[in-house]
């Protein structure tokens, strides 16, 4: 088997964890507080899996680096860095996203929320310290949490077959083809050299992974770990959606 290049693996990697620790707003639930709730997802949207075989043994692998790789960094990190600095860091992060939510939120028709992202992304960059701190959430100024994924399904496009692959995230057709567009809008990948965005991606996967710990040990202990993820991933999905449809997020 051969191996992606040092770069590319470890974006793949930092948007695996990408869907659990960059989520700021709780599933039914709009970013003004409006509960944007829906019934479940369709059996066909919960379970639309006809790769599940292959998805399984793929998941198992990724389990497994995890394990040996990913977590005893973390873990080692997290003992060194207080939690205030990891939510500083991921802050920061999530700064560099402007270009992205922006852009959708204006594909999406939603021209105020495309402004709010860029108000955020100034006053954070410099009140807020190059985004180390939310001072926008603070003034009111809420995130939106737009990607491609749920522009593209606004748009009437199904999210297709559940997709696990070597180090990559969670996905469907229609979320993967979308991560991949929206990795192009990434400001730093045009003005600097590439080790500052590699050095950036990779201290955010370490820092992601340390804080979502929890998250991470319980479902260790799921009957079924790689069902509980694809549901889980599926479900989410479909509220964000749902959510986008009816004015939130």
């Amino acid at each position: 088997m051969r191996f992606p290049r040092l770069p590319l693996f470890v974006l793949l990697l930092h948007l695996s964890l990408s869907p659990w620790a960059h989520s700021q707003v709780k599933p039914g639930e709009g970013t003004d507080g409006q509960d944007t709730s829906v019934g479940e997802p369709t059996t066909r949207d919960q379970h639309y899996d006809p790769l599940e075989r292959i998805n399984d043994d793929i998941f198992a692998f990724n389990s497994a680096f995890d394990h040996f790789v990913l977590e005893p960094v973390a873990k080692t990190y997290a003992a060194v860095v207080p939690l205030p600095a990891q939510t500083g860091i991921r802050n920061a992060a999530n700064n560099l996203g402007v270009a992205k939510k922006a852009v959708n939120n204006l594909l999406q028709a939603r021209p105020v929320a495309a402004s709010r992202e860029v108000a955020r992304f100034i006053i954070n960059s410099t009140v807020g310290i190059v985004g180390i701190f939310d001072m926008a959430r603070k003034l009111g100024l809420e995130p939106s949490d737009q990607d491609m994924g749920i522009t593209l399904g606004l748009y009437g496009i199904s999210h297709g077959a559940y997709l696990v692959l070597p180090l990559l995230p969670p996905t469907t057709v229609r979320d993967g083809l979308g991560r991949v567009a929206d990795s192009f809008m990434n400001p730093l990948s045009y003005f600097t050299p590439y080790y500052v965005p590699l050095s950036i991606t990779v201290a955010d996967t370490v820092n992601n992974r340390a804080l979502n710990m929890k998250t991470y040990d319980a479902l260790k202990l799921s009957i079924d770990p790689y069902g509980a993820v694809r549901n889980a991933y599926l479900q989410v999905r479909q509220r964000k959606l749902e959510a986008a449809r009816s004015g939130g997020l």
